[in-house]
């Protein structure tokens, strides 16, 4: 049985790498919303609404976390995001 699968991107309003981010995010997880068995769940943060969050990735963002744990900074990258995904299966 698959389990759910929780992504955060961090990033910021302007930010034309975390819009980028974004969309290969969306894009990842539409594939896998084909796969009922397994439910992938994604949160935007912002790092100029959380003092944590910006100090400890302003100078990194965007970055993926997945299930908290961090999956990238700056692109993310399609093929590296779904072999993950795969794996956490």
């Amino acid at each position: 049985m698959a389990r759910d699968i929780q992504l955060t991107l961090v990033g910021k309003p302007g930010c034309h790498l975390c819009d980028d981010a974004r969309e290969v995010v969306q894009a990842v997880v539409a594939e896998f919303e084909q796969d009922a068995s397994r439910r992938i769940s994604v949160d935007e943060r912002s790092i100029l609404d959380d003092e944590a969050l910006r100090a400890s990735y302003a100078e990194e963002i965007p970055v993926l976390l997945i299930d908290g744990e961090m999956h990238s900074y700056w692109r993310v990258d399609p093929v590296r995001l779904k072999t993950a995904l795969c794996a956490k299966g």
